[in-house]
């Protein structure tokens, strides 16, 4: 089965064509890597799914239901959890109440923020408190990532998590994402660093000029394919 499914889909902002009939499958249970240069699609195809730009044609099933048309509050309540590049929390927001925002979306109605957001990310406990413009990068991205799973997503899509983040952070977040996809939890995310790639990800998937050129699983992600498609 696949979690969520994409077919020719078209994007274009005013004159520019951004995606071009972009066919895009990503497994249920799978840790699916959307990779390519910069300016190629990818983050734009992530918010299109999300709900956040406007689709020119094409289709989007999640389990078996149609995005086509729904506002991005409905795609999460569906279970799309989304962690956007740059992070975006509330910098003059604290910890918890960066946290609370997405409790209003649950489908289950439960106001209390999930305890296996702190035991992935112990820091954001300690941190309750603290505002998160306040916070490093690195626990910026931490809680950006306990915001989405707030809702107790199926899928997570998370948009270049280890940009501008120290290593260490980086290798923590690579274990959560394997920790969340052993429980259950598919993955859909857009990852530069080709060693982060090849560690978190069973699946990839390039983007190349908004089109679709490669994929596979992550084993035939080989030198050759990334000398073709990835480097600058």
């Amino acid at each position: 089965m696949s979690a969520l499914t994409l077919k020719a889909l078209n994007q274009s902002y005013g004159g520019s064509h951004t995606l071009w009939d972009v066919d895009l499958v990503v497994p249920e249970g799978s840790r699916t890597c959307l990779m390519g240069r910069n300016g190629m699609g990818k983050t734009t195809l992530l918010k299109c799914v999300m709900g956040l730009l406007r689709v020119t044609s094409g289709a989007m099933t999640f389990d078996e239901t149609s995005l086509t048309g729904l506002p991005a509050e409905a795609r999460a309540r569906l279970g799309i959890g989304y962690v956007p590049q740059g992070r975006e929390i509330f910098a003059q927001l604290t910890v918890e109440d960066n946290l609370r925002v997405g409790l209003g979306i649950r489908k289950n109605g439960a106001r209390t923020i999930p305890p296996k957001i702190f035991e992935l990310f112990p820091v954001l406990k300690q941190m309750l408190n603290r505002r998160g413009g306040d916070l490093s990068g690195g626990q910026q991205q931490q809680l950006a990532i306990g915001r989405a799973l707030v809702l107790e997503p199926s899928l997570l899509i998370l948009d270049e998590p280890t940009e501008g983040i120290q290593p260490n952070i980086v290798h923590e977040i690579g274990d959560v994402i394997l920790e969340l996809n052993r429980g259950g939890v598919t993955v859909l995310l857009v990852e530069q660093k080709l060693p982060f790639a090849r560690r978190v990800a069973s699946e990839f998937r390039i983007l190349e000029k908004g089109r679709c050129v490669a994929g596979g699983p992550i084993a035939e992600l080989t030198d050759d394919v990334v000398r073709a498609h990835l480097s600058v």
